[in-house]
């Protein structure tokens, strides 16, 4: 594992940075200090509590990594992709427009269960076994899954169940406990 540290790069600090299609990253000249982990880069303290908690549940390749920190540029290409490959209603559905994905923070996480057909788009993550054994730990870990069902009109996402967001602890807890979204919460 090495660190990486970017300067002048579109990236926020602060762990409950609110990033989505009506507040977009804004440019920022201070580093951020991201850690490649698993073939992924991730901001340093994601990094931390994802090891903690992967290995409570003793996870055993079972949940890989499939997205962490994204460039400016590696999004604008995702989102160019997917509008060629799958059109547009699809692309806006499930990939955030350039600059206004949560993925150039280094603080959101996409997780799949482990198999030989991992969707990069839409990797599995089922609410039973270990994957659900992940969601259940994960806010005591300062994660919360950040696109849930039937909140698609506030966050400007569909559900995506593998797709989890570093808030830190407590915040996480208060989140889920009150059935919120991010954007519910800072409001």
């Amino acid at each position: 594992m090495r660190r990486i540290i970017l300067k002048k790069e579109y990236i926020y600090q602060g762990n409950l940075i609110l990033v989505n299609g009506k507040n977009e990253i804004k440019q920022n000249s201070n580093d951020c200090d991201l850690k490649q982990y698993n073939n992924v880069i991730l901001n340093y303290n994601v990094v931390s509590e994802l090891e903690k908690i992967l290995k409570e549940i003793n996870n055993q390749n079972q949940i890989v990594l499939v997205s962490g920190y994204r460039s400016l540029e590696e999004q604008k290409s995702i989102w160019n992709n997917s509008l060629k490959e799958n059109g547009e209603e699809f692309t806006k559905k499930y990939i955030a427009y350039p600059n206004c994905s949560e993925h150039q923070t280094g603080l959101a996480i996409d997780l799949g269960l482990n198999s030989d057909k991992l969707d990069f788009i839409r990797p599995a993550f089922p609410y039973t076994g270990i994957c659900q054994r992940f969601r259940e730990l994960a806010v005591q870990y300062g994660f919360i899954e950040r696109y849930k069902e039937n909140k698609e009109n506030i966050t400007g996402i569909a559900n995506e169940e593998w797709h989890f967001r570093y808030v830190g602890y407590p915040h996480s807890e208060i989140i889920q406990k009150m059935g919120f979204c991010l954007e519910e919460y800072i409001n």
